[in-house]
């Protein structure tokens, strides 16, 4: 089997292939047979790259079974380009999956939903609630397009002691042999709730206002010094640097991005120690540690965008490179 991924952590090639909560290393990738397709610095797939491989695959004798592209990407927040990608597997005839866990809540938006234009044609997606929405955790969703019975088909263990097939009513809507660990919680009802209290335009205006509130803290960034985009945002995700006043005008010397590479982990320390924020940082391939703001909560304000740009100047002015 062949799993093209486009999940990753270089600007390369992705080492890892990430599924909604599970994680394989490379390793194990390689002994289920996983193939990665080469991306752009986004982290976004290149669909040449991916009918390359596919094609270099079938000369080999194996069979491609799923292509899994990405909707939101977890640090970049990067969107595919789903009708390229859905060209090549119906070429192909392979499956096309969606990992819309992050993304998929934007097609709530009309403003916005162009990002996952093609998500009509996948054969599989994930979608998590809990994350842009904000529905409580847990609340995830794998859709599919299948109308075979198909999450029956793989889990079902036709338990007669806990799934009678003479009852009065249909019996699809006894979904507890549908799933893999049988009994589980009702996450559909966190959604159901949310959206019976705020509505779809309740909800349209949550992600709205999410662009929103990205594209003012952009702004704002672009006009005070230190603050250095690691690129434009394609979603609500914000990446960037701070360069405090000791290492500006520095940008050619050997250590700069050494030094760099150290703010974050600074202003971080402060910050948790002041208690005055919670903003994550890492590093990203050959890219070092920068921060990543993620704009969803309906309840920020622009007074607290400006807070936060200035709690990274103050915690940050005093940075001395060792």
């Amino acid at each position: 089997m062949c799993l093209a991924c486009n999940w990753t952590l270089s600007a390369e090639y992705s080492p890892l292939l990430l599924y909604p909560g599970v994680c394989f290393p490379r390793e194990a990738c390689n002994m289920l047979q996983m193939m990665f397709v080469l991306t752009l610095n986004r982290g976004r797939m290149i669909p040449k790259e991916l009918e390359k491989e596919i094609s270099a695959a079938k000369s080999k004798g194996v069979v491609p079974l799923m292509v899994c592209a990405t909707s939101g990407t977890t640090v970049f927040g990067a969107f595919d380009s789903l009708p390229e990608i859905a060209d090549i597997c119906e070429k192909f005839g392979v499956w096309l999956h969606v990992d819309a866990a992050w993304g998929g809540s934007i097609l709530i938006s009309r403003k916005h939903r162009y990002l996952l234009t093609g998500i009509e044609r996948a054969d599989s997606v994930a979608w998590n609630p809990h994350k842009m929405l904000q529905a409580g955790l847990q609340c995830a969703a794998l859709l599919l397009k299948d109308n075979t019975d198909l999450m029956k088909n793989c889990h079902a263990a036709y338990a007669k002691y806990l799934f009678q097939p003479d009852k009065f009513y249909n019996v699809c809507f006894d979904t507890g042999d549908k799933s893999l660990q049988c009994g589980r919680k009702v996450d559909c009802l966190k959604l159901w709730l949310m959206w019976k209290a705020i509505g779809t335009r309740g909800l349209e205006e949550r992600i709205d206002r999410a662009f929103a509130c990205t594209r003012y803290l952009v702004n704002e960034m672009k006009e005070r010094e230190g603050f250095q985009l690691v690129m434009e945002p394609q979603g609500v995700n914000v990446c960037f640097w701070y360069i405090p006043s000791s290492l500006r005008g520095k940008e050619q010397t050997p250590d700069f991005w050494q030094n760099v590479g150290k703010v974050a982990p600074f202003i971080k320390e402060r910050m948790m120690k002041r208690g005055s924020m919670m903003v994550g940082y890492q590093r990203h391939g050959t890219k070092v540690n920068f921060f990543r703001q993620v704009l969803i909560s309906p309840q920020v304000r622009r007074e607290d965008l400006d807070f936060f740009l200035d709690e990274i100047e103050r915690l940050g002015r005093d940075f001395q490179p060792e």
